[in-house]
């Protein structure tokens, strides 16, 4: 059923999936990108024997679009998720999705269900998914011939609502291999870190913090954010590794960080400079910053800062980078893109 608009409270949204009216889609097939266009149905019909459904060839983007205070809507980046997109598409030997018409269509996506970007003071966004499936029936191990790309929007409260310290866990498993589909956004990287999501939430922590897959010694990430912390000196570090995912809300706070006087660096860190961390959190689209207010490791737990306050550091990084998103505050020239008519 489709979602009403009066059906909705924007202050508890939550972030689960809804049907609005409109989502973008094209086909690639013949060699080609078929014309795309707004589509109203929300489904997809799939042969048994589609790729996707065999051999996991699917890759996906997370941005939003904020309502400012004046009513317009913004977009944060864009075109920084649309490279990612190309680069996941060819780790995956995935035909690209031209980047131009990528944020051209996330654009469409917007307008067309505008109704449905929050109101500005809601705390919430509208959420966009742009997504490829191969589509093309496969039985032997190859790439498809033929697939499906789509964006559908929904209406979101935060990931994490406030600036809230969560207490994560080391995880024993690996999230991706080393020269693996880490730094692609794809489905089977979310799917490996399910089952150590589940023992971390059933032993009570928010999530699973990940050591790189070779040595098992340094910081990757957690399951669905990237790792920052602030060293006892005061610089902003973030790990530097081939099996994490490139994260457009690092790329933006290392340049935030740097205006900030924290001489940012991306670098291996050891988990044992992570427990001695001034301040620590998890970043990315769906959280923004979410503080780390513990880390536990063996059973023995790291405090980071406090378990009931955001560190002054973090809690300016995270109000300057949703300033700039909602348009209170002027950022790096191109980082908002405003969604007009």
């Amino acid at each position: 059923m489709k979602q009403r608009i009066e059906d909705l409270d924007w202050k508890n949204l939550g972030f689960v999936y809804r049907d609005l009216p409109y989502r973008y889609e094209a086909k690639y097939k013949d060699g080609q990108w078929q014309e795309g266009k707004l589509v109203e149905a929300s489904t997809l019909t799939l042969s048994e024997g589609a790729e996707i459904l065999h051999y996991g060839q699917e890759i996906f983007e997370g941005l939003k679009a904020y309502r400012r205070k004046d009513g317009k809507i913004n977009l944060f980046r864009p075109e920084q998720n649309a490279h990612r997109f190309t680069l996941s598409a060819e780790r995956l030997a995935m035909p690209p999705f031209p980047e131009e018409q990528f944020v051209a269509a996330v654009k469409q996506v917007v307008l067309a269900n505008q109704e449905f970007v929050p109101p500005y003071d809601s705390g919430a966004t509208l959420y966009l998914r742009p997504f490829m499936v191969g589509t093309s029936n496969v039985l032997g191990v190859q790439a498809a011939n033929e697939y499906t790309f789509r964006i559908f929007a929904v209406p979101v409260g935060a990931y994490i609502k406030g600036l809230n310290p969560a207490a994560y866990i080391v995880s024993d498993y690996d999230r991706a291999a080393y020269a693996g589909t880490g730094q692609a956004k794809t489905a089977g990287n979310y799917a490996s870190s399910l089952l150590p999501s589940v023992e971390a939430h059933q032993k009570g922590y928010a999530d699973c913090l990940y050591l790189d897959p070779r040595e098992h010694k340094y910081i990757d990430e957690f399951g669905g954010a990237n790792f920052f912390g602030i060293t006892p000196e005061g610089q902003f570090v973030t790990p530097k590794s081939p099996s994490i995912l490139i994260s457009i809300t690092k790329k933006s706070l290392l340049e935030l960080a740097k205006k900030q006087g924290l001489n940012p660096v991306e670098r291996q860190i050891t988990l044992a400079e992570a427990f001695g961390m001034k301040e620590a959190g998890a970043m990315g689209t769906a959280a923004v910053i979410s503080p780390v207010g513990s880390i536990t490791y063996q059973g023995q737990k790291h405090v980071i800062y406090s378990e009931k306050e955001t560190g002054p550091i973090t809690t300016k990084l995270y109000q300057e980078l949703v300033d700039i998103q909602y348009g209170n505050e002027e950022g790096p020239e191109g980082w908002v893109q405003e969604v007009s008519e």
